[in-house]
């Protein structure tokens, strides 16, 4: 997935539809932006404007809650999406701990480990993930990395791109444009609390 952080105008329309999408319990997420005020005041003049960062599993190519899981629940298939084995599960949380983008919760209702699951279900009827069908800005563009001729490598060959923690070498699928990171890490380069 690309998310062009120039056309997210912050409506959550994708926070919504992902939960009724998903049946998300009350509560948790599968996906949300993140919203900051960035800026400036000169005198008593704000120079600020809200930026937004949608959140979601990044679907890594060596994802660290496949190698933590101690009974397989969590796995990777052959597209590259990361999912999880609610039958195999067993609610233990390692997933939810080694996590490094904090993109996991125990889903109250099931008491399993739960995620952004790209919308399988969806992608394999030939539809869009939730989330980016109901993109209003149309910041979220999803589709096959490995096809050079699909939308999503067009973009991640023509546009400066950036990943969230490139240093823990997890190799994430969830590239941004435009993306500040700095408002979202704090001194020592944790990813600083969601409001959710």
């Amino acid at each position: 997935m690309v998310i062009d952080l120039r056309r997210c105008v912050g409506c959550h329309a994708c926070t919504v539809s992902c939960k009724f999408e998903n049946n998300v319990p009350e509560g948790n997420f599968r996906t949300w932006v993140k919203v900051w005020e960035k800026g400036s005041w000169n005198g008593n003049v704000p120079n600020v404007a809200l930026s937004f960062l949608p959140r979601l599993c990044n679907h890594c190519d060596d994802p660290p809650c496949v190698d933590v899981c101690p009974v397989g629940a969590t796995f990777k298939i052959e597209d590259g999406t990361v999912l999880i084995d609610d039958d195999t599960c067993i609610g233990c949380a390692y997933c939810v701990q080694g996590c490094p983008y904090d993109m996991r919760y125990i889903n109250p209702v099931t008491k399993t480990a739960d995620k952004c699951t790209f919308c399988h279900h969806r992608v394999r009827e030939g539809l869009l993930p939730a989330c980016v069908a109901t993109c209003t800005g149309g910041a979220r563009i999803f589709g096959d990395l490995d096809d050079p001729n699909s939308e999503v490598s067009r973009l991640i060959a023509t546009q400066p791109v950036r990943v969230l923690f490139p240093e823990y070498g997890t190799e994430p699928n969830v590239f941004y444009i435009d993306l500040d990171e700095e408002p979202f890490y704090d001194k020592d380069r944790s990813l600083l609390q969601e409001d959710n």
